[in-house]
């Protein structure tokens, strides 16, 4: 079901997970999809830098003069973070698909402090105990205007629990998946309620 009051998206967002990249399966799925079916839309998929203050830095930069109430945004775990970060400082308007959101990264990061690559590369890089102070401070307290949040959760993630996930975005729209996985690899089966909900029509 279409966000309540959705208004026309003529900007999209797209936020990847922790060591994953815009080549992400995901990424380049809706990626593809919209360069075929929606040209007329802005579409945004950066490189993450490792730090979350520079990754936030970034996205209010690079959206700086974007219109909110024609902005949509879809965050993957760490994204899925991250767009929550973004939403809760922006207009109420701004649509938000989460993809198995990471719900408390400084807890769940903190074991992956030093020297690790990407996934869809051989590029090094660190992830700094500084890191996760700055993903303690960024933390939204709570979440508001609940209509704006769609939640695909898979029981079946294996990196996060569902139960937080689902408890974190209580009373948005969501999508609770029998099995699956952390990557979401069955995401085939929730595109079109994806782009329902964001008001993407096929043209």
């Amino acid at each position: 079901m279409p966000a309540a009051g959705t208004r026309s998206v003529s900007h999209l967002l797209y936020l990847h997970g922790f060591r994953s990249s815009p080549q992400s399966t995901k990424a380049r799925q809706f990626r593809d999809w919209v360069h075929a079916h929606r040209p007329d839309i802005h579409w945004w998929c950066p490189q993450l830098p490792p730090s979350p203050r520079e990754a936030i830095d970034l996205l209010a930069h690079g959206t700086a003069d974007w219109p909110l109430a024609q902005t949509a945004v879809v965050g993957s775990s760490l994204g899925g973070f991250y767009a929550t970060v973004l939403a809760e400082r922006w207009d109420e308007s701004v649509r938000v698909v989460l993809l198995n959101p990471a719900v408390q990264p400084a807890r769940d990061l903190a074991d992956r402090i030093g020297e690790t690559t990407t996934w869809h590369s051989d590029e090094r890089f660190f992830f700094r105990p500084e890191f996760i102070a700055d993903l303690q401070a960024m933390t939204p307290a709570a979440i508001t205007q609940p209509q704006r949040y769609f939640a695909v959760i898979a029981k079946g993630d294996e990196v996060l629990d569902w139960r937080e996930m689902a408890a974190r975005y209580a009373g948005c729209t969501m999508r609770l998946l029998e099995g699956g996985d952390h990557a979401l690899s069955d995401f085939d089966a929730s595109f079109t309620a994806v782009r329902d909900f964001l008001g993407l029509e096929q043209r």
